[in-house]
């Protein structure tokens, strides 16, 4: 029998991207060195600048959590794959085959293996880095099938990483680690292919689910919105657009009630945040964000945001019932209801936060939120390429 290995270097070894993936590529790049650029002046910047190149961009650039998902294997596909593609000189067709790798082994990994705790972006994204740095050194198929296959050692990342540094640079370990298989596979490393279907049952997903029909990336990329964790999209479109409509007073709010299902805050650890990077993984601070600021954007996750005396009250005053199940972070839909001193009472809810690919990005909101993150540097991100995105990453990210 083919392993999974081979099934997946085959693909990807073959892979011709069509008009629509090649368009999703561009976006990915766009977005991706922006919220990269954005961080720049992040502590953890500083903290990386040891790391190689790739792995330096992929810390940095989701250290925001600001950067693109992929919602069936909840992974943080761009984070991995553009700096990837970039350092190994593979452009839009190298990112895409990683890009199709980590969707495909991220959703065979499914969501048991993302609620026991595993940091999917990690586990998924080392074998995929690998998959797209060899197909930028142009191996073979058996090749990229045993750089896969190196990678599963350094295939790690956990969630109770989440709100620390070590969430970022576990990434960063992901592509540096992946780079570093299709490395020793173009050295003629040896390794048995049917080691990433053993690994993928040992940590709780099934090698069965791998299915390399469709597009590059099957049902498409998530942009965010708001710089903070994916699973606060819905939460705060739902109640900052119900707090606009309604013209709540932030002052006023007595008590907010959150209905959800489960599996949609599996995420969101952070029940009384102290810190900024812990305020990205916090219902509660989210929900208070959007209300007093109704569009939270860089300056409402930091530490001084959080430690608002506003905010803390109101971060007192979320109660969430959580419905039982779900299967993912959009599971559902997620109720809000807010009750005023004036004994009015606000109710609302979302399925869909913009940004979704169910309500994707308009053009003026994707320009906005780059324009945003590249302020006050001198760059024109509609000229970014492939080909001197890099050099641009390199300009405003030394290292050591």
């Amino acid at each position: 029998m083919t392993s999974m290995a081979a099934s997946l270097g085959q693909w990807a070894h073959d892979f011709e991207p069509t008009a629509d993936d090649l368009e999703l590529a561009g976006r990915s790049l766009a977005d991706t060195v922006a919220v990269t650029l954005a961080a720049r002046e992040h502590p953890v910047t500083k903290v990386a600048a040891s790391m190689s190149e790739p792995g330096r961009w992929s810390a940095v650039g989701h250290v925001l959590d600001f950067d693109d998902l992929h919602m069936p294997s909840t992974t943080h596909i761009s984070a991995v794959c553009v700096p990837t593609a970039l350092a190994t000189g593979g452009g839009a067709r190298a990112y895409l085959a990683a890009a199709g790798v980590m969707a495909r082994l991220g959703t065979a990994l499914g969501w048991p293996h993302y609620s026991a705790g595993w940091h999917a972006t990690c586990t998924a994204g080392a074998p995929a880095s690998a998959a797209g740095a060899a197909v930028a050194m142009g191996l073979s198929t058996p090749e990229i099938a045993t750089a896969i296959a190196l990678a599963i050692p350094a295939a790690g990342g956990v969630q109770r990483a989440f709100g620390t540094d070590a969430k970022s640079l576990q990434v960063g370990f992901a592509v540096e680690a992946g780079i570093r298989a299709a490395n020793l596979a173009a050295a003629g490393a040896s390794a048995d292919h049917t080691a990433l279907a053993d690994w993928m049952r040992l940590v709780g997903g099934d090698p069965a689910l791998v299915n390399l029909a469709g597009p590059a990336v099957p049902d498409g990329l998530a942009i965010k919105i708001y710089p903070c964790c994916y699973a606060l999209q819905r939460p705060i479109a739902a109640v900052a657009e119900l707090a606009i409509s309604a013209n709540i007073d932030a002052a006023d709010v007595r008590r907010v009630q959150l209905r959800t299902p489960a599996a949609t805050v599996v995420p969101l650890i952070h029940h009384q945040p102290e810190t900024g990077l812990q305020s990205k993984f916090s219902l509660e601070y989210a929900t208070a964000a959007a209300l007093l600021d109704r569009y939270p954007g860089f300056a409402s996750f930091t530490d001084n945001a959080v430690q608002r005396d506003d905010a803390r009250r109101l971060v007192a005053l979320v109660e969430t019932e959580l419905a039982p199940g779900g299967e993912w972070l959009l599971d559902g839909e997620l109720a809000a209801t807010i009750y005023t001193g004036t004994g009015v009472v606000h109710r609302g809810a979302l399925r869909h936060p913009p940004g979704s690919p169910a309500r994707p990005p308009s053009a003026e909101q994707l320009s906005a939120k780059i324009g945003d993150c590249v302020a006050g540097l001198d760059t024109d991100w509609t000229t970014w390429t492939w080909q001197n995105a890099a050099d641009v990453l390199g300009q405003y990210l030394p290292g050591t």
